[in-house]
């Protein structure tokens, strides 16, 4: 069972995603939160594999609370919950640590497949999100740092992992398609985030987007 807390202000919207994120899928929701402020307190009781985290929260909203959760140690992975108002805030909860973004009206095997990839250690960008983490990055990275030098350090066997990584592939999936073993892939994730600079999977693919080696939700 993937272990998840689930945190949102709106009880409706946890008892629609809890609904969803259900045993006969695989998950188990262990702990539920109504504020941002309740999400670190949570992760340390119950040890969870996945974060599902609203944007907008009253007192402690989502992205400071990504960014606590992340810090902690060994830390669960965060999904964010995000709607078109949600904008001015997606790169930074990107900047926080957050593995991933999906709507809140998205489909029910959307959500699926995005908690399970985020909870596996891949990052998820609902495609009708990526275009506004794109603006927003483009808004706020200086183009120095987007130096297009960086992706062409990167070699022919790492540019095909990071394409696998931006369709939501896990080390595991990744091994299998090269035909590799998975320590071989960690190591060429890792050369990765190395050579673009970049700390995380969904920072990588956001470089990798905003440089066109691969196509958002391609």
């Amino acid at each position: 069972m993937i272990r998840v807390v689930l945190a949102d202000d709106q009880q409706i919207v946890r008892a629609g995603v809890a609904r969803i994120l259900g045993p006969g899928d695989g998950f188990e929701v262990v702990a539920e939160c109504r504020d941002g402020s309740e999400v670190v307190a949570a992760v340390r009781a119950s040890s969870p594999d996945l974060v599902v985290m609203d944007v907008r929260m009253p007192g402690v909203g989502g992205l400071e609370a990504t960014r606590l959760v992340r810090a902690e140690p060994d830390p669960p992975p965060v999904l964010v919950l995000t709607t078109f108002s949600d904008d001015d805030v997606l790169w930074g909860a990107l900047e926080a640590g957050a593995g991933g973004f999906v709507l809140k009206d998205t489909t029910a095997t959307d959500l699926i497949a995005a908690a399970r990839a985020v909870a596996a250690g891949a990052a998820w960008f609902d495609p009708a999100v990526t275009p506004r983490v794109l603006s927003a990055y483009r808004g706020s990275v200086a183009p120095a740092q987007r130096d297009v030098r960086r992706l062409e350090a990167l070699s022919d066997r790492e540019l095909e992992v990071l394409r696998q990584m931006a369709r939501g592939a896990t080390n595991r999936e990744i091994a299998a398609s090269l035909v590799v073993s998975e320590g071989t892939v960690k190591s060429h994730v890792g050369a990765i985030f190395t050579k673009l600079d970049v700390r995380d999977r969904a920072a990588a693919i956001v470089l990798a987007y905003d440089r066109g080696v691969v196509t958002p939700g391609g």
